[in-house]
C-alpha cells in the first residue's frame, strides 16, 4: 500500500474572543475576506480559509484545548513585503519582528511578524530567490 499524499492546507481554526473584531481587523490588515456558510464564519484568501470559533461557543469536534491568542501561523503574500509592512504601519499595528530571514516549506523567505486582536503572532512571508508564484496561483520553481 502507498503512502498518502497530502496536497496542501484548506484551512485551519482559531479561536477568538470578537468574531467581528477579528474579521474588521484581517480584512483591513491583509485583505482577507469574511464569508459566512451554515451559520459560521470564515476569513478567505486565495483558496484556504481561516475558520472562525468564539471561545466558549466552539464548534464540534475541537481542538482539545481551545483559547484566544494561541495560534501562530504563517500566510505567504503576493505582494511584495515591504507593501504589507506599510499597510501594517498605517494601520497602527506593531511589527514584532521583521522583515527577517526564515526558511519556509519551500525554502528561503522573508517574514515579519505581528499579533491580531487576540495575540495570535501571524507571519507574513515573500518567498526569495528561486521561487515564484505560477499563473495558477501555486508556487513553482524558475528554471535555472
Amino acid at each position: 500500500m502507498s503512502q498518502p499524499r497530502i496536497d496542501r492546507i484548506d484551512h485551519f481554526v482559531l479561536t477568538v474572543a470578537d468574531i467581528d473584531a477579528t474579521c474588521r481587523f484581517y480584512e483591513r490588515t491583509l485583505g482577507l475576506k469574511r464569508v459566512e456558510f451554515v451559520g459560521r464564519v470564515a476569513l478567505a484568501f486565495g483558496r484556504q480559509k481561516i475558520n472562525l470559533h468564539r471561545a466558549g461557543h466552539e464548534f464540534e469536534p475541537k481542538a482539545r484545548r481551545t483559547l484566544p491568542g494561541t495560534g501562530d501561523f504563517c500566510l505567504i503574500a503576493a505582494t511584495p513585503l515591504d507593501a504589507i509592512v506599510a499597510r501594517l504601519v498605517d494601520c497602527g499595528v506593531p511589527i514584532e519582528l521583521g522583515p527577517v530571514p526564515k526558511t519556509g516549506a519551500l525554502g528561503p523567505m522573508r517574514s515579519i511578524y505581528f499579533r491580531d486582536p487576540d495575540g495570535n503572532l501571524v507571519e507574513v512571508a515573500n518567498y526569495r530567490g528561486r521561487h515564484r508564484r505560477s499563473r495558477r496561483g501555486t508556487t513553482a520553481r524558475r528554471s535555472r
